[in-house]
């Protein structure tokens, strides 16, 4: 287990946390005082309160909450959000509404999920040629699904 620091840009913020013993993903919180109304078809930055650093190798997704989506068509626009291990400012979520009503975000409304990665570094080798696979080249579609 890693240990991740962490702080509170709004004293009132919500600290991440997981909902059960094995999700993987640990719930975002809004960090707003009044309420904040996403349009329909529009986008609005939502600010969380909090700010993390994390380890070199390691990355934060943020991924949308499967309840928002179902429910009320809410999603992460650039999902997955990415926060990089040497980002040490507010994390603001860009959330999406593609639903046909209006959504209003309430103060400390669970809005997204926050999973840890590693990463790997790597040198990318410059080729003429690939190993030869069944797929090859095949894009999308290419087994009829």
């Amino acid at each position: 287990m890693i240990k991740i620091k962490i702080q509170k840009i709004d004293p009132d913020a919500e600290l991440p946390h997981k909902m059960t013993e094995h999700s993987s993903g640990y719930d975002m919180y809004s960090s707003n005082s009044e309420d904040i109304i996403i349009k329909s078809g529009a986008v609005k930055l939502i600010p969380t309160g909090i700010a993390i650093s994390l380890p070199g190798g390691y990355e934060a997704q943020i991924r949308p909450r499967s309840g928002l989506a179902i429910k009320h068509q809410i999603g992460v626009l650039n999902s997955p959000g990415t926060i990089d291990a040497d980002y040490r400012g507010e994390i603001k979520i860009i959330l999406f509404n593609f639903g046909k009503t209006n959504f209003t975000i309430k103060p400390k409304t669970r809005i997204a999920q926050m999973i840890i990665s590693k990463y790997e570094k790597v040198n990318f080798v410059l080729t003429d040629k690939f190993d030869k696979t069944e797929r090859g080249n095949g894009g999308f579609g290419h087994t009829s699904y």
